[in-house]
């Protein structure tokens, strides 16, 4: 079934329900980077609910979405450039984000299966806001009725506004709005802006990221045509899911072939891993490439003083593990695994202020897209909790399936995981090989 099957019946402007302030606020340097400038877009689906109406739903959550623009007020805002030309900043009059209501002939049971195609979903999220600083709405929500009585949600908010757990924890107190299990007055965390909590110290001399201690920044020579590849080649979208059982079966594996110092790793260091090996062999790229994992680490108690609870700006930089296709095919999972480890226990207070020092300014360096593959993990962020009466979602994902992988949580299933990526299509036969192969 293809996404012509929605139809919009309405699309409104939602202002804040209550008077909020009028003022500009600046964008920290990270929130500014280049490569944030774009919407997070998730997709919640929803089954049916005996007895519900949709009309009172649908009420619901477009009166929810005004309360919830109170406290978070700057996402009814405007993005613009800031008077320096290089940070952004977000101008608060109130403007409001976007709710749309529409109806599908798609149901439940088509987001059981992995999207035939990269944009298969993209109607359910209609407004697609490609560059937030032309005066678009940095906040989308879009409540489609399936044709089966289920829902899907789709949401789209800028990146460059706040991160995974800022948008995470804005859905969940917007849902809770809606349920009425919370009132305005009880919102926990209270969202906090203070962006500047992660701007360049003034009185410092500027920390710039070394090519050895910042890989992510450097560029690496384009061995195999890997941009060319990306950009022209039909990607498949891959969807595996990864139980408690598969999950411990690649961490004993990585046991045995990982250094005799790190005896243990964790679910997300032996699923990345393996992913990305799986990913890197099925490319068939030349031995010499060179090649990167980069991924989100969460720095809100890495930075000293830690960050106030309740920030929802951009707090992560880039992870950056480094190898070539060469090791990736000789060495084992543990030798991957303990490059994604290592890559974890560099980021500190003073790592953190180094890539604000060098994403500021004049410099303004942004990492490089040859031979990387980005991952994404949506799974630990509290998407499937977003409960807006209907129950909580029974499929978390994109809107549409792209060449970063994402991991993301599987509904009543705490400890697995599910990898989404798309694969060029020359790719894919072997990628979905390998990655049901951990010992091939």
């Amino acid at each position: 079934m293809d996404t012509n099957f929605v139809r919009v019946k309405e699309a409104v402007l939602v202002a804040p329900s209550e008077t909020t302030p009028s003022r500009v606020l600046a964008l920290s340097a990270l929130d500014s980077q280049l490569f944030l400038r774009f919407s997070i877009e998730y997709l919640l689906v929803y089954q049916s609910r005996p007895c519900s109406d949709h009309g009172v739903t649908a009420d619901h959550v477009k009166a929810a979405l005004g309360r919830a623009l109170v406290p978070y007020y700057p996402l009814a805002g405007r993005v613009r450039v800031g008077s320096s030309g290089s940070n952004l900043e977000v101008v608060c009059r109130a403007q409001g984000a976007v709710f749309i209501e529409a109806v599908s002939d798609l149901t439940v049971a088509d987001f059981e299966r992995t999207p035939r195609h990269v944009t298969q979903w993209r109607n359910l999220l209609s407004l697609y806001v490609a560059d937030v600083l032309r005066g678009a709405p940095p906040l989308v929500v879009q409540l489609t009725w399936l044709a089966d009585g289920g829902a899907a949600l789709g949401v789209g908010i800028n990146h460059c506004l706040c991160d995974g757990i800022g948008s995470a924890e804005f859905l969940n107190a917007f849902a809770e709005l809606a349920t009425g299990r919370r009132s305005l007055s009880e919102f926990k965390p209270k969202p906090v802006w203070d962006r500047h909590l992660l701007d360049p110290k003034p009185l410092e001399p500027p920390r710039r990221a070394s090519s050895s201690t910042h890989p992510e920044f450097n560029s690496v020579p384009d061995l195999s045509g890997f941009v060319t590849r990306f950009s022209q080649e039909p990607l498949v979208p891959t969807s595996i899911t990864f139980d408690k059982r598969s999950l411990n079966e690649l961490k004993q594996l990585a046991s045995f072939t990982g250094r005799p110092s790190e005896s243990s790793y964790t679910s997300f260091e032996v699923l990345s891993a393996h992913v990305w090996r799986s990913w890197a062999r099925a490319l068939n790229m030349p031995s010499n490439q060179t090649l990167k994992l980069l991924f989100s680490i969460n720095i809100r108690n890495r930075v000293k003083p830690s960050l106030p609870s309740g920030y929802y700006g951009n707090a992560f930089v880039l992870g950056c593990a480094q190898t070539t296709v060469k090791e990736i095919t000789e060495k084992g999972l543990g030798h991957m695994c303990g490059l994604v480890k290592r890559a974890k226990e560099r980021v500190g207070d003073e790592y953190v202020r180094r890539v604000v020092d060098t994403v500021s300014g004049e410099s303004r360096a942004s990492p490089d897209s040859v031979g990387v593959l980005i991952l994404s993990q949506w799974s630990r962020l509290g998407l499937e909790r977003v409960d807006f009466g209907m129950g909580r979602p029974v499929n978390v994902g994109p809107i549409c399936s792209d060449r970063y992988c994402l991991m993301l949580p599987v509904s009543d299933q705490r400890d697995s995981v599910k990898v989404m990526v798309a694969v060029p299509t020359s790719a894919v036969d072997q990628y979905i090989h390998l990655i049901g192969s951990p010992y091939s």
